[in-house]
């Protein structure tokens, strides 16, 4: 098993970075980011996922080229926050396009740092998204909490099922994404973004931090949390390799975890492994989910929503 991450080293709780200046909280948001994709990597075990115990269900990728992607990728990602900052001028819908070039370069330092393999371009969109997120808020004096730095990707992302998954109904060639949701109905990164994340907003996030205040280690908390986003979560990642039933199959065995008691003890873990290599013997991997636990590991270092 990994060993804990500690995350007292990267200085004061996010609120307290406000008033310092912005390149230095651009680049705070930005190890920040680099620290959800590491701690997710180092996660063990994870079904049918890169990890510390094996490469799961990839024959092209291992936990080197996760750690070395996110330092590559992280050196870029300031980017995400100046650039949403710049924009506060501007009205959100036309914040994804200018933000787009920033994402193609950290692919580009993704791709120059593994040998050729994608190993968080779900990641750099969704982790991007939010630190862009970040710096409008910062800009225009806005709450750095986890529901309103949602609702604000959302406007971002407004309308882009219907531009990128509908409208694209007929041309050639469609992207693995863009099939599945035409024959399935799956819209993937694309529909949880324009939702504002709420499988991570109102699930994920809460029942990660419930854990926590409960004593389990951050080890402990993030695979329980896994489970959880993968009983819920219609992965494309998981249906472009299994199909609808293969994702089907893995909802259902994340949750029967779940409905045991979860991941508490030595006993439990070995059910985890099982799971882990029943994945693998399927060629299921929920990259889409670990996507989704890097993005509430993020967001559990900002303060909780106030309650109304």
């Amino acid at each position: 098993m990994m060993r804990p991450v500690s995350t007292e080293s990267w200085g004061a709780p996010v609120a307290r970075q406000e008033k310092l200046p912005q390149a230095y909280r651009s680049r705070y948001y930005a190890r920040l980011a680099c620290r959800a994709m590491q701690t997710e990597a180092r996660l063990t075990p994870k079904p049918g996922l890169v990890d510390g115990r094996n490469t799961g269900a990839h024959k092209d990728m291992a936990l080197p080229d996760f750690l070395r992607s996110a330092s590559e990728i992280a050196l870029i990602f300031p980017l995400f926050f100046e650039e949403g900052a710049a924009s506060a001028v501007c009205d959100p819908d036309c914040v994804l396009a200018r933000l787009k070039p920033i994402g193609l370069r950290c692919e580009t330092e993704m791709l120059q740092a593994t040998g050729g393999v994608n190993t968080h371009k779900g990641a750099i969109f969704t982790l991007g998204l939010f630190c862009a997120a970040l710096g409008r808020h910062e800009a225009l004096g806005q709450p750095l909490t986890p529901n309103a730095l949602a609702a604000t990707v959302s406007t971002f992302c407004h309308g882009i099922v219907e531009r990128e998954l509908v409208e694209l109904r007929g041309r050639m060639p469609l992207t693995a994404g863009q099939r599945l949701f035409i024959s399935a109905g799956l819209t993937g990164a694309r529909g949880e973004a324009q939702a504002g994340y709420p499988l991570v907003i109102d699930h994920a996030l809460p029942r990660y931090r419930q854990l926590r205040r409960e004593g389990l280690s951050e080890e402990l908390a993030l695979l329980n949390t896994l489970l959880l986003i993968m009983s819920r979560n219609d992965d494309t990642c998981v249906a472009s390799r299994g199909g609808i039933n293969g994702l089907r199959w893995l909802q259902r065995q994340a949750q029967q975890l779940l409905n045991d008691g979860g991941i508490h003890s030595p006993e439990n873990l070995t059910r985890l492994q099982q799971f882990d290599d029943h994945c693998i013997t399927r060629n299921l991997s929920p990259g889409g989910s670990a996507d989704l636990l890097m993005l509430t590991w993020f967001l559990s270092h900002f303060h909780q929503e106030e309650r109304q």
